[in-house]
């Protein structure tokens, strides 16, 4: 990819299996989540079986290396009776930061969003992730809404 030539975005396939390991492990790693390669082969399957709800983006260089990934789904929004996706994972290799990838991968779920007559495209994000949130703050709005977690 050069600066005039942006990424390639498909949906994850078995060619991308390689890419695709190194950056989810890449993501676990910027979170310090402990994430095993059974924990990785379990959220491939779950992206590569068409009638799961988890669905993969790549992006890709000229060349097809993968620079990004993105994961995202569809989730009931009961108040406002309408379906919105939710972006769960999204990383940009660090090499290749800085070239628009992350804007890429975000326009393309939300192009899916559109095509789909989603309501809203929703993520979260550290509160530490200021280079990530300078991306998010110019592509999309910050809410007001805090995120709760029950450890089950």
């Amino acid at each position: 990819m050069t600066a005039t030539s942006p990424p390639q975005i498909v949906p994850v396939a078995e060619a991308h299996r390689a890419d695709w390991e190194r950056l989810y492990a890449g993501y676990a790693a910027f979170y310090r989540v402990t994430q095993t390669a059974e924990m990785r082969a379990r959220v491939w399957s779950w992206i590569q079986d068409p009638a799961h709800e988890v669905k993969g983006l790549v992006a890709l260089d000229a060349g097809g290396r993968g620079l990004g990934l993105a994961h995202y789904r569809p989730f009931a929004r009961p108040l406002s009776a309408s379906t919105g996706g939710f972006l769960d994972d999204l990383f940009v290799d660090p090499a290749a930061r800085g070239q628009r990838v992350a804007d890429a991968l975000i326009g393309a779920v939300a192009a899916i969003g559109r095509e789909k007559g989603w309501s809203v495209i929703r993520w979260i994000t550290a509160e530490d992730n200021y280079r990530g949130r300078a991306v998010y703050d110019r592509v999309a709005q910050l809410t007001p809404w805090k995120t709760y977690d029950i450890k089950l």
